[in-house]
């Protein structure tokens, strides 16, 4: 920044040399002596004055695309650092939109800081030797300029609020847009293409009509400063001729001082320009600051012991909840209320229940996506509060019911959890998926694009339970993770779940006849409670609601129907 700044402050001196030296060259020809010295320096001027002028924009170029990749690094990392509540309440788009356009802004604004410095030496340095040409010329200039700057200063706070303005409404226009391209489909079925578009571009209309605003106060800023400058010029032009007249100005002086009226112009404007991309960068600089607003999870002060547990694995709960309350938000309503729970080192575990029982917090409080406001949680018999959030999700691996999958390979994807898995474990697994006849039969079979429509849902669904086994966790959760195939892949994928639970614990939140038959023991919740747990035979003699949501899962199709008291 300082190299730039000493580059432009010489470029500034080569252009406030070449009237100077005009002024040489029209008094030497006056004078009938030799113009090849003059000449030269005028040259010389011109060619210094050029080379430094192209070494700065290349180092600020430089400069500023280093200031934006600093500015989304450090966005991209704190999104990955921050609390998934907190981060989930933000439009993805708006999210989006800080870490592309307004940290370009960023790239414009970076620059403008030197222009400004600059420009404000090249218009003291215009008018000093202006001063020196003529002090009553200079005053009547002087007088233009502050007008100008007046009318300038009034008019910033307004473009700083238009482009704030124009910004924000680019952010909601981006996270319109984001939200109707992900359910594309259900736009398209419900046949809502038109409601989407008109309310987008309604979006877009508001977003355009803010950026009016701001083109037209940038307008009319430019339109006064040109303006002022033209009639400045005219005045003086009129001014010095008279003056010229009467023998107390030189003719060459003249024309060296109109010269410098004229660079007036690039000061001015290098002025106007830069506090404008300054005023746009502030607001854009106010719009990233707000993302240091969003909590990021702590890091823990201790890790999780490598050794084995000495307690018997019988004796020894892999995850146990004390008595855990927690809410979404310090003023809303409890998510889940008194929990007690122990999940067996080994075997499968189903949580069912009806929709806003708590099946899903559950699963956000053992991930550390939620923090409990009473109570805790332990992992091999250590409080969670004592580990580190990476400590505690390293002996875990999460299914989403909507299966993500990250951009890349198929192969990318397999290995997202283990970077290091060979070819043999990442085969095991998709056999165990039952996926690698399907994967050898595409022609780049692991390398593979997922965007690739020769990958169906349900093989995407599969991707992501292969992505969680390949990493043998102690507690597999699964959030329904056959949702999405046929029955015999179903079948297929219930004995994978079997085998996993055999080794370890399996934690399902269970919306199919198939899982809550499968597991071993199932736990019911409502109201944010458990409210009874059991073997799928008791809980069909002994609890009410779990009848209930037997019959609306249809187990009646496997067992007898069971009338609801």
């Amino acid at each position: 920044m300082l190299l730039g700044l000493a580059l432009g402050l010489a470029a500034n001196a080569a252009g406030l040399a070449t009237p100077m030296v005009t002024k040489w060259v029209l008094d030497t020809l006056g004078a009938g002596e030799s113009m090849a010295r003059p000449i030269g320096a005028l040259l010389a001027l011109v060619v210094v004055g050029a080379a430094v002028s192209l070494w700065q924009w290349r180092l600020l170029g430089t400069l500023a695309e280093h200031i934006v990749l600093d500015a989304r690094a450090a966005i991209v990392r704190h999104y990955f650092r921050a609390r998934v509540g907190d981060l989930q309440r933000r439009p993805v788009g708006e999210l989006v939109t800080r870490a592309t356009s307004d940290t370009q802004l960023l790239r414009e604004a970076s620059g403008s800081i030197v222009g400004l410095v600059n420009a404000g030496i090249a218009l003291l340095g215009t008018l000093v030797l202006m001063g020196v040409l003529d002090l009553y010329l200079l005053g009547c200039t002087v007088a233009a300029v502050l007008v100008v700057a007046a009318v300038m200063g009034a008019l910033m706070p307004r473009i700083a609020k238009a482009q704030a303005a124009a910004q924000e409404s680019m952010g909601a226009l981006g996270g319109a847009l984001e939200g109707a391209l992900r359910a594309i489909r259900t736009v398209k079925a419900s046949r809502a293409e038109a409601r989407s578009t008109e309310r987008i571009v309604a979006d877009a209309r508001q977003a355009a009509a803010h950026s009016v605003r701001a083109a037209r106060v940038t307008a009319s800023v430019w339109t006064i400063a040109w303006t002022g400058i033209q009639l400045a010029v005219i005045a003086i032009l009129g001014i010095g001729a008279w003056r010229a007249q009467r023998d107390l100005l030189e003719i060459s002086s003249l024309i060296a001082f109109l010269l410098y009226t004229f660079q007036l112009m690039g000061p001015i404007t290098e002025l106007t320009q830069n506090t404008t991309a300054l005023q746009a960068g502030i607001a854009a600089a106010g719009r990233i600051r707000e993302i240091e607003n969003i909590a990021t999870e702590p890091s823990g002060p201790a890790s999780l012991p490598a050794e084995p547990l000495r307690a018997p694995v019988a004796e020894q709960p892999v995850l146990v909840f004390r008595g855990v309350t927690a809410r979404y938000g310090p003023d809303g309503p409890a998510a889940v209320q008194d929990i007690d729970l122990a999940v067996p080192r080994r075997g499968h575990t189903a949580i069912v229940g009806p929709s806003g029982a708590g099946k899903t917090t559950l699963f956000s409080l053992i991930l550390r996506f939620l923090e409990p406001e009473r109570g805790q949680l332990l992992l091999d018999g250590h409080p969670y509060a004592a580990c580190g959030h990476d400590e505690v999700r390293s002996r875990l691996a999460y299914v989403e019911q909507e299966t993500p999958v990250v951009p890349g390979t198929i192969r990318d994807n397999l290995r997202f959890t283990h970077p290091d898995a060979t070819e043999e474990e990442i085969r095991a697994v998709l056999r165990a998926v039952r996926l690698d006849d399907k994967i050898d039969s595409l022609p780049d079979g692991l390398d593979t694009s997922l965007s690739s429509t020769e990958v169906s849902g349900g093989q995407r669904q599969r991707i992501a339970l292969a992505r969680a086994m390949l990493r043998t966790p102690e507690v597999l959760l699964l959030d329904e993770a056959t949702a999405q195939v046929d029955g015999l892949t179903e079948a297929a994928l219930q004995e994978c779940v079997r085998q996993r639970a055999a080794a370890g614990a399996v934690l399902t939140i269970a919306h199919r006849l198939s899982t809550v038959l499968d597991a071993d023991r199932i736990v019911v919740m409502e109201h944010g409670r458990i409210r009874a747990q059991g073997t799928h035979s008791e809980l069909l003699a002994g609890d009410v609601l779990y009848r209930r949501l037997v019959e609306a899962l249809r187990i009646a199709a496997e067992e007898p129907a069971v009338a609801t008291r």
